[in-house]
């Protein structure tokens, strides 16, 4: 006999419908996953942008970022994605943008950072290529998910870098 959440149907005093056990009456509860990462730079301000060596988006350009594990801090887990994408060191300074993608059911959490050691940053297994990408040379055509632009062009508009080029549509 199976047992465990297996049957959809609304609990008693909820108002959605949940994955339940019918033998013994546990919830599944499906929630938004959080996604964390940061707008990255080096000192003359240059961004830290990473190809991607994993799908989804093969091939394509982002920034450091990725899920939030159990028992760490959104900045915690900025931090980690970046060491983990591109052996970056960070110093994370603040938060720049929060964005709700209902229809994947994802909340992206995306941080002000400061590069602590330029030199160091390669290529990780998650990572075909990184670079540090002056503004008017970011690929935007090349970016991997909306998201990416939205929080850059979050970081440009609280920079206080001149920056030239407007991010095209």
């Amino acid at each position: 006999m199976t047992t465990g959440p297996r049957l959809r149907t609304i609990p008693p005093g909820d108002h959605r419908e949940r994955l339940t056990c019918p033998e013994c009456g546990f919830i599944a509860y499906e929630n938004p996953k959080v996604i964390v990462g940061a707008v990255a730079t080096a000192a003359d301000g240059r961004i830290l942008l990473c190809r991607r060596a994993i799908e989804p988006r093969l091939g394509y350009w982002t920034l450091p970022a990725g899920f939030l594990e159990m028992g760490e801090t959104a900045e915690e887990g900025a931090a980690r994605e970046a060491l983990e994408e591109a052996n970056a060191r960070l110093a994370i300074e603040g938060l720049i943008g929060v964005y709700s993608i209902a229809r994947i059911g994802q909340v992206h959490l995306y941080y002000r950072a400061r590069l602590l050691d330029p030199a160091g940053i390669h290529p990780t297994p998650e990572s075909s290529e990184v670079a540090l990408v002056a503004w008017d040379d970011i690929p935007w055509r090349d970016l991997a998910f909306r998201s990416v632009a939205w929080a850059l062009e979050a970081w440009r508009q609280a920079s206080p870098l001149p920056l030239s080029a407007a991010v095209p549509e």
